[in-house]
């Protein structure tokens, strides 16, 4: 069975020419929807997803109306052909239930999975970089030094607990619990 997906990103645009093509393509069921391509929580889409069986092929008018995102795209065709379906996209000439239409998706996905890789590699050199300039990343803490030590002095000396100390300061239970646990370090 072809299955047809038709989307478009805002209230104010119509669905109308893709169906229309989709219909001309020999679609029998279609689904629409009004909704972001950058989006991952699109009902249509996953009802599209969930009722696909083996020998289906879903169909789209261009292949940015799937997705905008590539990885959401390769994840999209992992989740077609686990249900051992096929896809084709209209506009560019993908057809997944061919070989060739195979391989150019395989293709895609390889440059996908290389410029995740890349992407990767130039987050940790930059992150590298940061470090040996004495920058560290992550969130800044939400006590001073000083607000520390004294959470400290508190718990060890027994005038407070480490419950009545988050609540002294503010701060949830285990935020006192690791500065306790650093205080321990040699």
């Amino acid at each position: 069975m072809l299955i047809g997906y038709a989307r478009v990103s805002t209230q104010d645009q119509d669905t109308a020419a893709q169906i229309t093509a989709l219909e001309s393509a020999g679609c029998e069921l279609i689904f629409k929807e009004k909704a972001s391509g950058g989006r991952w929580n699109r009902p249509e889409l996953h009802r599209l997803l969930g009722q696909l069986r083996k020998g289906d092929v879903v169909v789209v008018w261009k292949l940015d109306r799937l997705s905008r995102s590539l990885k959401d795209v390769l994840t999209l065709m992992e989740e077609i052909a686990k249900a051992e379906a096929g896809f084709r996209s209209m506009t560019e000439a993908i057809d997944t239930t061919s070989a060739g239409g195979r391989m150019l998706m395989q293709m895609v996905g390889s440059f996908a999975e290389f410029e995740r890789a890349m992407l990767r590699e130039r987050t940790r050199i930059g992150l590298d970089a940061a470090r040996k300039q004495g920058r560290i990343g992550g969130r800044r803490p939400k006590l001073n030094t000083h607000q520390q030590e004294e959470i400290v002095r508190l718990v060890h000396s027994g005038k407070k607990t480490a419950a009545d100390a988050a609540r002294l300061f503010k701060v949830h239970p285990a935020t006192v619990w690791r500065i306790l646990q650093r205080a321990k370090a040699p």
